[in-house]
């Protein structure tokens, strides 16, 4: 058998065994997969000297730590990224951040545009999954929306913050921050440069707004920009858009007002600013624990009570659909209003004129619920396998939230974790950035229909 021969056989039994692998997987299963894949390519590729700042390897474990924080966008990081990775590691770790944030899929329609191949059923499984749209038709056409939209928003803020910093860094680097902490920005990574984040322009506005902007419009959900883009009235906005949309602005002025008179009682942080850093301070803080991951004051001078609110922010995250993390704000609304709704005595659960499905409130639960679990069983497993005592337990349920809600802000805890618990703030980014109900469906078996049906009886409640 001729060469030639060998190697179309061995092309054509390759190809046989992907094909098969993916009738044998559900969308979930595959996102999982893929995710692993790029995951261990980023590890791969930091792992090599040429990543390294010093030009010694930084380590297979920093390497994956660094990796799985890139591709889920979380922020959490062992060292400092600017100090720590040559340019050329930069570089990588700003790639799967943009992979990781507009999703593998999204960006492989874009290229098979291009290329000119269609997009078939099992595809649109796969980007409806990835997106969390609702419905199967314009998938595509919202796929390339998304793309559009990212670069657009990523392009005009790198001309800003190249703008603002060309003076202080010359052109070259000013350009090369810019782009890097918008792409960083606009998917909700957090990750930064400089080791102290974005506090030296804690009272910039440039900065604040540009890079605010970024990650709260990513953070929407790019179901709900398109929405605005092709709609551009309130009324005629989804149930789902007008949702995110009022929730935002509610929970973040909220954040922002508590914040701001919390802290205004605290030398630590707002002693040494003027009224204009600390309005820009609370605001900035108030929605970057929205999954965002930057800061613009150092989070372990905060006081209790504003971490434990930062906790709870990280908790609730961004929207579904968008690059950030947590149960999602829209999954909030649907539970306190079913929750509102069980108060008054029951009856349909609506919002602006619309029903809202039972199938969405238990959805909505079990993200809760499931969600709450995960961080309390982390939070548990990093108290035992740091030897934590009482006094430093808040330190290690803000870790456990900010790993899971993808966030990636700090006490100051992730460079201090031992190996063991290394390997579960990358576990526990993991299972944040895919959801706990995501990995449920991707292993779980068969659904089977019940045959037998049980007669009903009640439980006493609360």
């Amino acid at each position: 058998m001729s060469a030639n021969a060998t190697d179309k056989a061995a092309k054509g039994r390759m190809e046989y065994w992907v094909n098969k692998l993916k009738l044998n997987m559900s969308p979930p299963q595959f996102i999982i997969i893929v995710f692993l894949i790029l995951i261990l390519i980023g590890t791969l590729l930091l792992s090599l000297p040429h990543s390294s700042a010093t030009g010694r390897s930084v380590g297979l474990l920093t390497a994956l730590f660094t990796s799985t924080s890139a591709v889920c966008v979380n922020g959490l990081i062992l060292s400092d990224t600017g100090t720590t990775f040559s340019l050329l590691g930069q570089i990588i770790i700003m790639v799967m951040i943009q992979i990781g944030g507009l999703g593998f899929m999204t960006l492989g329609v874009m290229v098979a545009i291009v290329l000119g191949k269609k997009i078939g059923l099992k595809q649109r499984l796969l980007i409806q999954q990835t997106t969390q749209s609702t419905s199967a038709q314009g998938l595509v056409k919202l796929s390339l929306y998304v793309v559009l939209i990212s670069f657009a928003f990523e392009a005009l803020a790198t001309i800003v913050l190249t703008w603002r910093w060309h003076d202080e860094m010359g052109f070259g680097m000013a350009l090369f921050n810019a782009l890097f902490h918008s792409v960083s920005a606009f998917n909700n990574a957090g990750f930064a440069l400089w080791p102290t984040s974005l506090s030296p322009y804690v009272g910039d506005p440039v900065v604040n707004i540009t890079i605010a902007l970024l990650f709260m419009i990513g953070g929407l959900g790019f179901i709900v920009i398109v929405d605005i883009i092709r709609k551009r009235s309130l009324k005629k906005l989804s149930l789902h858009a007008k949702i995110v949309l009022l929730a935002t602005g509610l929970l973040s002025l909220f954040g922002f007002l508590l914040l701001f008179l919390l802290e205004s009682w605290n030398p630590a942080t707002f002693g040494h600013l003027t009224l204009w850093e600390r309005l820009f301070a609370a605001f900035f803080q108030s929605v970057t624990p929205r999954s965002a991951g930057f800061n613009t004051i150092e989070i372990s001078n905060m006081l209790p009570a504003s971490q434990f609110l930062i906790i709870i922010l990280m908790f609730i995250g961004s929207a579904s659909g968008g690059t950030g993390g947590g149960i999602k704000i829209n999954t909030l609304v649907i539970i306190l209003l079913a929750t509102m709704n069980t108060f008054r005595g029951g009856g349909q659960i609506h919002a602006f004129k619309r029903r809202i499905p039972q199938d969405s409130v238990m959805r909505a639960l079990a993200v809760v619920i499931s969600s709450l679990a995960c961080v309390l069983v982390v939070a548990l497993l990093l108290t035992i396998s740091e030897g934590m005592l009482e006094e430093h337990f808040l330190e290690v349920l803000f870790e456990a939230t900010s790993a899971f809600s993808t966030t990636g802000l700090s006490m100051g805890m992730t460079g201090e974790l031992t190996p063991i618990s290394q390997i579960i703030v990358i576990v526990t980014m993991f299972i944040g950035r895919l959801g706990p109900l995501t990995l449920a469906y991707a292993l779980a078996q068969k659904k089977q229909a019940s045959k037998i049906g049980y007669p009903e009886d009640n439980i006493l409640v609360g």
